[in-house]
């Protein structure tokens, strides 16, 4: 399988972001992640609802969409609505986890769980089976640009282990410092879909990073 790229809407341009949801329209990648912060549970305010529903009547590409907030159950009907193909929700923010994901299923989407860097993901033995996709977080969330925390690539390894071992179906996403020298390093320990911003945005040809991106395995 190859390698599923899904560029984060946070690096794009929000001047002239029909150009650049028209780019991922006509490009390969696979997804278009939106990464949403509440400005409490990470140091950050991006963007809500109005943006969220403005790119999905344009975007041809599932949404995959990212709450880095307080109370992400709140928003599961309001998010459905918008035809989000992936809910992807913080571990340290779901009191009720297991509750949460049934919720976002019986919705209509499909449901990740994130992890901080600073989480182990020993914490997800229990619930494994009922998601869909785990995000690893390798950078601390809230900000764009940052730099790539390299014990990402062990709990890469343990995570595909919990995923053997459980008999689990479920797909590893990395988000953070995504570039031309970590994106080899994660699809080879065991990385499904990579996330990545202003590698892709910013690039002189966006096309074509993405198509790297998307050859990697």
């Amino acid at each position: 399988m190859k390698t599923m790229v899904s560029p984060s809407l946070l690096s794009a341009n929000f001047i002239d972001l029909k150009s650049d949801i028209e780019m991922i329209n006509k490009s390969e990648a696979d997804w278009l992640h939106l990464d949403v912060m509440d400005g409490v549970f990470v140091p950050n305010i991006s963007f809500g609802f109005p943006v969220i529903e403005a790119v999905s009547k344009m975007c041809t590409k599932p949404l995959d969409v990212h709450f880095m907030i307080q109370h992400p159950e709140n928003y599961i009907e309001q998010t459905a609505k918008l035809g989000a193909m992936m809910m992807n929700v913080h571990y340290e923010a779901c009191t009720h986890l297991h509750r949460t994901i049934q919720q976002i299923h019986a919705a209509g989407m499909k449901a990740g769980v994130t992890l901080n860097p600073s989480t182990p993901v020993c914490v997800l033995e229990d619930i494994i089976c009922d998601v869909d996709m785990v995000l690893l977080m390798s950078v601390n969330p809230g900000f764009g640009g940052q730099k790539f925390i390299e014990n990402t690539i062990k709990k890469i390894g343990r995570l595909r282990q919990l995923i053997k071992e459980s008999g689990s179906q479920a797909l590893i996403e990395v988000d953070g410092g995504v570039q031309a020298e970590t994106a080899p390093r994660l699809v080879k320990a065991g990385v499904d879909v990579l996330v990545s911003g202003s590698y892709v945005f910013k690039s002189t040809d966006p096309y074509a990073t993405i198509h790297a991106l998307k050859e990697l395995h």
